[in-house]
């Protein structure tokens, strides 16, 4: 089964869905969408099998097309249907995402840095700290996935990241932080072209994105680590965002 018919579209409406590895039965990719949206991934992947070295392939493609290598077919699950809207449809991808570890999606669920899975006492001291409040020019950027790929703190928030380096240089100090709270401050003392040679961690050369070098800000650590980050404004979705000084967390004009 490749496609729904129309009759069926109109009666599913939004819809949230795994897609499964039949070799293992391991769910490997969360999504949502409407219409034919569920099958469209098996044949992306075909389509870019034809025209890509399989170094370029992201990892969800590269799976369905070793599952499709042996002979096998994706098992397509509908977890969820008849969603009134797009944002309740995100609402549940993300509380789906979380439930899954170890999936090929290339970003986490819509809200799940601030809101997503965390221990009940991650929130209730979350909730109980301070709001973080901007005394200079700085970058918040969230540092959970990296985290959660094994890196240092250091290393998650120093890079790389699409941001223009006329701006970030206008900002000497960068925070990181995790879920809801600041989790480290650093002082850049560069920013480099994101490459393996100046950031060993990073699988291929990203020409287009920077990072820095630089050391722990010991003269305001204690005014910002632990402090409670606010939400994100709706719509935005990128890892880092500017704060000007006396704002709330509230983003400048450049948020990401």
């Amino acid at each position: 089964m490749e496609t729904f018919s129309p009759e069926i579209h109109d009666k599913i409406g939004y819809y949230v869905y795994r897609l499964i590895d039949p070799r293992n039965g391991q769910t490997f990719y969360v999504g949502k969408g409407r219409g034919n949206r569920i099958f469209q991934h098996v044949q992306g992947a075909l389509k870019q099998e034809e025209v890509s070295d399989e170094d370029e392939m992201d990892l969800k493609n590269t799976t369905i097309l070793g599952i499709k290598h042996v002979g096998l077919s994706v098992i397509h699950v509908i977890h969820r249907h008849g969603i009134k809207s797009d944002e309740i449809a995100h609402e549940v991808e993300a509380a789906l995402i979380d439930a899954y570890p170890g999936l090929t999606n290339i970003s986490g669920g819509h809200g799940s840095t601030e809101r997503g899975c965390r221990h009940v006492e991650q929130i209730k001291s979350a909730y109980a700290a301070e709001p973080l409040v901007a005394k200079e020019p700085l970058i918040l950027i969230c540092v959970s996935r990296s985290l959660a790929e094994g890196r240092e703190t250091y290393d998650a928030v120093r890079g790389i990241w699409k941001m223009a380096r006329k701006e970030a240089e206008k900002r000497a100090l960068v925070l990181a932080y995790d879920g809801l709270l600041v989790i480290g401050a650093y002082r850049p003392e560069k920013w480099l072209v994101g490459t393996k040679s100046n950031f060993p961690f990073v699988k291929e050369d990203h020409p287009d994105r920077i990072g820095f070098v630089g050391a722990p800000a010991k003269d305001v650590w204690a005014d910002y680590v632990g402090k409670r980050v606010p939400a994100r404004h709706k719509g935005a979705i990128g890892p880092f965002r500017y704060l000007a000084p006396g704002r709330s967390g509230e983003p400048e004009d450049l948020d990401s």
